[in-house]
């Protein structure tokens, strides 16, 4: 179950350890999916036991990352997602139905798109063979149906790299309001673009936005999330709602 600030925003990040997770989600009162990467074990036993200390951790709050939206690890993830009560799992597009049928539980699950260039279009040729081939560029709404008949719950927009696809990603976050569907923006996003990112979201209509922020609220020289920064995270959520 995910735990939106004011059923609209949830912040999804990196932590460092179990501790930096449950400060993370203490600073966040809650509203927060900790992403804990399939790639960072050797297999799956060892990513659902991983999963589960987190878990423990932060209350619950895991989300069963890729890792840059990795296709590579998409196969990891959805056996993770069989195995392990996840709160929210990222999922390359064509990968959406078969981890829903193996999933545990109602646990939501985005598909991952991509920018195509072409504001009102989205690449879902975001899978381990489909990435090597000429790109599928569809319609948002398209894309939209088709993830919701294979039981997904959001749309993952990346690589965003911030507001490089600015005209794209106000077309998409109209299409999301229209349709009512989960927006989770990702890639190059910062404490310092993040107002105006979910502004747009908002002032689209779009219901609940799950925005991914990773490097950039992370020390480098530690490898955990700065608490600092998460609380100016959280102050942004309270003064946009």
């Amino acid at each position: 179950m995910i735990q939106y600030y004011k059923n609209r925003l949830c912040l999804n990040c990196l932590a460092g350890s179990e501790q930096n997770g449950k400060e993370i989600a203490e600073a966040m009162e809650g509203s927060v999916l900790i992403g804990v990467l399939s790639g960072n074990y050797p297999d799956v036993s060892a990513a659902c036991a991983g999963m589960e200390t987190y878990s423990a951790a932060c209350g619950g709050r895991v989300s069963v990352g890729l890792g840059g939206g990795n296709p590579a690890q998409w196969k990891a993830v959805a056996e993770i997602s069989s195995r392990f009560q996840a709160a929210h799992i990222n999922q390359v597009f064509s990968a959406v139905g078969y981890t829903r049928a193996k999933a545990l539980g109602d646990v939501h699950i985005n598909a991952l798109v991509s920018p195509s260039g072409t504001p009102g279009l989205v690449k879902i040729s975001t899978g381990p063979l489909s990435k090597d081939q000429p790109d599928a560029l569809i319609p948002t709404e398209t894309a939209v149906a088709m993830v919701k008949e294979m039981g997904g719950n959001a749309l993952k927009f990346f690589p965003m790299k911030g507001l490089s696809c600015r005209a794209e990603y106000v077309e998409l976050a109209k299409i999301c309001g229209k349709e009512d569907f989960i927006l989770e923006p990702t890639g190059g996003i910062t404490p310092e673009n993040l107002e105006e990112i979910l502004d747009i979201a908002l002032n689209a209509g779009v219901k609940q936005i799950i925005p991914h922020i990773y490097s950039a609220i992370v020390d480098p020289d530690t490898g955990m999330t700065k608490i600092d920064e998460v609380e100016k995270i959280r102050k942004i959520f309270e003064r946009l709602i």
